[in-house]
């Protein structure tokens, strides 16, 4: 891809979309040389060193400026070939990871993977996830066995249907082999894990916005049984009450909660009487004043 094909995609699929319209509005024809002058597209690919970025000069000025880096690069079929998937959901995490420590600025690396919750997936992943952990995989190591059988099926001359479909079956059959559900989640887990044992002192976070489907048409059971801390993994400890009569449930709710309730209902009649109704919002009007003074155009987003 050269730069005008990446320029040229980077409107297509994200400039152009309703997410900018305030913007293509009130900018009108100067819209695209408004956004020429913040945003650039540079052509490269995750699955090369580098990022696939060729010229030294680009890649010295990227290493030099850059501060934060998001990626969310990913092939999100679930069946899709077990080579494609370790090159860009695996190792394209690694090429990431390595030009993030070269860049002199970077404060941060966001790391984006799209989970798709099932109705037993997430205690199959947190099992898997648990038993990688202790056994502290090679992955880079098992990870080689694609091209292994990769170039094995080249060297049988079959048809590249017959490769496509063998990479498929193969990709799931190692995914199930390691308590993953398909080749997607199983790919974006290794990455996820070499992230995270090669990450040294960079200061990286890994978000995972959760995908779920229409409930109407599937009906499976959309929060986890176990709740989880984000942070470190660990479940988070919820006490279950149990009440053996109705007598005893509503004397719990008389102590937990109507008693503080009656408290502060007593404080505020105490204490009204000093409440002179006095608000001060000078925080909030310099706030306004200065952004008015440095954005024109606010009064578009109703500040």
């Amino acid at each position: 891809m050269d730069t005008k094909s990446a320029t040229d995609r980077m409107h297509n699929q994200i400039i152009r979309k309703e997410l900018f319209k305030v913007l293509r509005e009130k900018w009108g024809a100067e819209f695209d040389s408004f956004i020429a002058k913040k945003v650039v597209a540079v052509p490269g690919d995750v699955t090369f060193d580098d990022l696939g970025v060729k010229e030294f000069k680009l890649r010295e000025e990227m290493c030099t400026d850059i501060e934060i880096i998001l990626n969310s690069a990913g092939t999100t079929n679930f069946d899709e070939r077990y080579d494609i998937a370790l090159s860009v959901n695996t190792f394209g995490v690694q090429h990431v990871l390595s030009f993030a420590k070269k860049c002199l600025k970077l404060e941060i690396l966001l790391h984006l993977i799209y989970v798709v919750k099932g109705k037993d997936l997430y205690q199959r992943t947190h099992l898997a996830w648990k038993r990688w952990k202790r056994r502290s995989l090679n992955l880079i190591s098992k990870c080689k066995r694609r091209s292994e059988k990769l170039n094995e099926l080249k060297a049988q001359n079959v048809t590249e249907e017959v490769i496509t479909t063998t990479m498929k079956n193969f990709g799931i059959e190692r995914a199930k082999l390691y308590g993953w559900p398909n080749t997607y989640v199983f790919t974006k887990a290794m990455g996820e894990i070499l992230l995270r044992h090669s990450k040294d002192n960079l200061s990286v976070v890994i978000i995972r916005p959760t995908v779920v489907t229409v409930l109407t048409k599937s009906h499976f059971q959309v929060g986890s049984k176990v709740p989880v801390d984000m942070v470190d993994g660990k479940p988070v400890k919820v006490g279950k009450l149990n009440f053996k009569t109705m007598a005893t449930f509503r004397m719990y709710m008389q102590i937990r909660f109507m008693l503080p309730l009656k408290g502060l209902k007593f404080v505020n009649k105490a204490f009204g009487e000093y409440f002179q109704d006095l608000f001060d919002d000078n925080n909030a009007e310099d706030l306004r004043r200065i952004t008015r003074e440095k954005f024109r155009r606010i009064g578009n987003f109703q500040f």
